[in-house]
């Protein structure tokens, strides 16, 4: 069995959305960074950079890095078409997605909730995350671009990419206008929620939304 240490909200919310539609078993092991879980040194035995997610592989393989984790379970299921066959077009449009997710969107998304890892100078916080909003924007005007004229990323193909997308969308400190700003990727954003496997964690990740992700979209919930 899969084991995933998790905290809500985290990039966890990814791969345990394609564990779930994979229909893999796995436990999930809550690890609660507001009270330093990630930081005693059984944890750091898993994962030295002190961040969650991580996945434990049923041979007792760890994983760290989220877009990584969901690679290898798609790969590891290649039956369910989660993710196109490798060497083909497809799979590199889908590669080319989901590290685009995992490295530009992710990052941006750190400095607006963490502007503090990002500069020495105590004066220099806003300017962090005005950028990082900036940045933001920026990307997810690209991704509404890109976006194509199927209902998924790589058009009529739901892959494992859409549920990455999801979880970016959802921290933007803005999250319900953004749903007008960029129509297509409001759009997408309400097909996954009707997907059961973002509908089974939903609550686990985001208890304060009353069962439905644009009920009460605030802000208040960070990576």
């Amino acid at each position: 069995m899969h084991k995933l240490y998790w905290d809500p909200t985290s990039g966890a919310f990814a791969v345990q959305a394609v564990l779930e539609e994979l229909e893999l078993p796995y436990e999930r092991v809550v690890v609660d960074t507001k009270r330093g879980e990630h930081r005693p040194p059984d944890f750091l035995t898993l994962n030295p950079m002190a961040q969650v997610p991580v996945l434990e592989l049923p041979d007792g393989t760890v994983l760290t890095e989220s877009a990584a984790m969901v690679v290898h379970l798609c790969d590891a299921r290649p039956e369910a078409g989660l993710l196109p066959p490798p060497g083909t077009p497809e799979r590199a449009l889908a590669y080319r997605w989901l590290f685009w997710l995992a490295v530009e969107h992710y990052g941006a998304a750190l400095r607006w909730y963490y502007p503090g890892r990002y500069t020495s100078d105590p004066n220099g916080i806003e300017g962090v995350k005005s950028a990082a909003l900036a940045r933001m924007n920026r990307l997810f005007d690209l991704a509404e671009e890109s976006i194509g004229l199927g209902p998924w990323v790589l058009g009529e193909r739901m892959c494992a990419a859409d549920f990455y997308l999801f979880m970016l969308l959802l921290w933007h400190p803005d999250r319900q206008p953004v749903l007008d700003r960029w129509p297509k990727l409001g759009a997408h954003a309400r097909r996954l929620w009707e997907r059961p496997a973002i509908r089974r964690i939903w609550a686990q990740h985001y208890p304060e939304g009353g069962g439905h992700p644009w009920s009460t979209w605030t802000g208040s919930s960070a990576p």
